[in-house]
């Protein structure tokens, strides 16, 4: 695919391909009749043909001459266009552009567009559905393919300065799926933190810390000690800080789950079950893509982003089902499954992040539960949070981003679900019952009461295993988009 994508700074007179859109009317925009009449009514007769359908992705190529090309967009239904159906129309549009070897496209906006989704979330939409589209993770194939850039423009000037804005938000998602599809025998825990200190001195205002070894130890972050034990490569706290060049107006803490790779531990997972654990650092690579986005952005509030890193492995050493760990807050927990790995490294970096930083909110993504993905599929990502502020903001930000969230329960019924027999807590209660929740329930535990925060469980929507436009199977990114969202508008 495309290995840039940028936005041009005024129309392509003369671009390789014209984009008009589409919708199931099959009329042509009246912006585009003078084209339609300049080229003998190509773009008119293209969408009579019985397979252009105006369907929400669907591209119909049209040849108008030796010289010149057109392509024509579906939308869908007139009356139910908005952003994110844009965004799923640009991702197959961008498959079709790279088909089509092209390397300059102009896009005509028309009215009918915009009377439904404004110029400025137009251009946004359309640069985050073709950014996203144009993501293939194909640097362990052989051959030297060589990849192209593709230089965009939009017919209106609103829509195409926001066209640079949704492009830099999919360059840094898929920065994330990168980092996630990237095999566990090089993304170990030491690729990840040089991932991170790089990414640092890239962004203007970023920094980054990575605690190991010893000072693991003396901030008795046991859960990464205890989980990371049986890894050859050491486990270690990844600590991203966003500083603006103003006053900041509050602190926010994102803590992403980061699991380099999980067998299950000693609780080791079948071999079908353990397929794609590459994926169980999801969280982490979320607020990494969110630090590339917020550098961008420049909200004017303090950031930190701390990824909890671990191998979750078998060695002698490894930890054990009845182990107790005591936390630094006093809790003691009961091991009763090594494959309840994430909730233990996350309760670190909550605990430590909180004490530490002293936030306005808190935000935490995992790929924490199976049964999250049994409930909403990939659809949704689960969220929790008693906040009704932070809720009406996670929710804004989900609506601006499309990447969607549902609210689930959380009170003390759950909370008790947690108590254990011979320790404070148990990392997994004996029972499936509410087995997302239970997740949510144990983290609640170090966290701050006082302190806003949303637990969100991205593990049915981290990765993808059919085609949802703007996604092909594959890592997506779930998160970047939805915390620059968040912050954006903070």
């Amino acid at each position: 695919m495309y290995a840039t994508l940028r936005s041009a700074s005024r129309p392509i007179n003369k671009a390789d391909i014209t984009v008009c859109l589409l919708f199931k009317d099959h009329k042509i925009q009246p912006e585009d009749k003078t084209l339609d009449h300049a080229y003998s009514s190509a773009l008119s007769a293209a969408a009579k043909r019985p397979e252009c359908k105006g369907d929400v992705g669907e591209v119909t190529a049209i040849h108008a001459d030796a010289s010149r090309r057109f392509v024509l967009l579906g939308l869908g239904d007139a009356a139910k266009f908005n952003a994110q159906k844009l965004r799923a129309a640009a991702g197959h549009l961008a498959r079709t552009l790279h088909r089509m070897d092209a390397a300059t496209v102009h896009v005509s906006l028309s009215a009918a567009a915009t009377k439904s989704v404004a110029p400025a979330v137009f251009g946004r939409a359309l640069g985050e559905g073709l950014g996203l589209g144009a993501f293939k993770f194909e640097g362990y194939k052989g051959g030297n393919a060589k990849r192209k850039a593709l230089l965009i423009s939009v017919s209106d000037k609103i829509a195409n300065a926001a066209l640079a804005e949704g492009l830099a938000l999919a360059e840094a998602a898929n920065f994330a799926r990168q980092l996630q599809a990237t095999p566990p025998n090089v993304a170990t825990t030491n690729f990840i933190a040089a991932q991170a200190r790089e990414l640092a001195r890239s962004l203007p205002g970023v920094s980054c810390t990575v605690l190991g070894g010893d000072a693991l130890r003396r901030n008795k972050l046991v859960g990464l000690i205890t989980v990371g034990r049986g890894s050859e490569f050491p486990p270690c706290l990844v600590q991203l800080t966003y500083t603006p060049r103003g006053k900041a107006k509050g602190t926010v803490l994102l803590v992403g789950k980061t699991v380099v790779y999980d067998t299950g531990g000693l609780s080791i997972k079948p071999r079908d079950g353990m397929r794609g654990m590459k994926y169980d650092k999801s969280g982490g690579m979320a607020v990494l893509g969110a630090m590339q986005a917020i550098a961008r952005i420049k909200p004017n509030v303090r950031v930190i982003g701390l990824l909890p890193t671990a191998e979750n492995s078998i060695a002698r050493d490894a930890y054990r089902v009845d182990d107790i760990i005591k936390y630094p807050n006093g809790k003691t927990v009961e091991i009763t499954n090594t494959d309840a790995e994430g909730r233990l490294v996350l309760a670190d970096a909550l605990f430590y992040g909180c004490k530490k930083f002293k936030p306005d909110a808190v935000i935490d993504l995992a790929t924490l539960t199976g049964g999250v993905v049994v409930a909403l599929g990939s659809n949704y990502a689960g969220y929790w949070c008693d906040d009704e502020k932070l809720r009406a903001k996670l929710e804004r930000a989900a609506a601006d981003s499309g990447e969607e969230i549902w609210r689930l329960p959380l009170n003390d019924d759950y909370k008790d679900m947690m108590k254990a027999k011979h320790a404070d807590l148990w990392n997994s209660a004996p029972v499936r019952d509410a087995h997302p929740i239970q997740g949510a329930a144990f983290l609640s535990y170090f966290v701050d009461e006082k302190i806003p925060w949303a637990h969100i469980d991205i593990a049915g929507t981290a990765d993808i295993h059919k085609d949802m436009a703007p996604f092909v199977p594959g890592p997506t990114g779930f998160g970047v988009r939805l915390l620059a969202a968040l912050l954006e508008k903070w």
